[in-house]
């Protein structure tokens, strides 16, 4: 089983990919909201965006998919950044109860 050091380690690179990638955001911003250095996101980064264009090879897609997907991506990656800012403010109301 791996350890949960690793699997954040995972979570950040994958969350990180995906903010920077699908909503246009740098990757100094992104870095800094995750807690992540940004030399090791930039790597992260690049690794993704080799996958995807090997992937995109694969089978082209239609000017208006292309533009769906786009769009959804970055809508993903706006509602994931929500979630994850109402799980924080949820916890920090938590820990203020008695």
């Amino acid at each position: 089983m791996a350890a949960l050091g690793e699997l954040l380690d995972d979570l950040r690179a994958e969350r990180g990919q995906v903010v920077v990638l699908d909503s246009g955001r740098s990757i100094a911003e992104v870095a800094r909201s995750i807690d992540v250095h940004e030399m090791t996101l930039g790597k992260w980064v690049k690794k993704a965006k080799q996958a995807r264009t090997a992937a995109d090879t694969d089978k082209p897609l239609a000017v208006d998919e292309r533009e769906e997907l786009e769009r959804l991506r970055a809508e993903n990656a706006t509602l994931r950044m929500e979630r994850d800012f109402a799980k924080k403010v949820a916890t920090w109301f938590a820990k203020d109860q008695p």
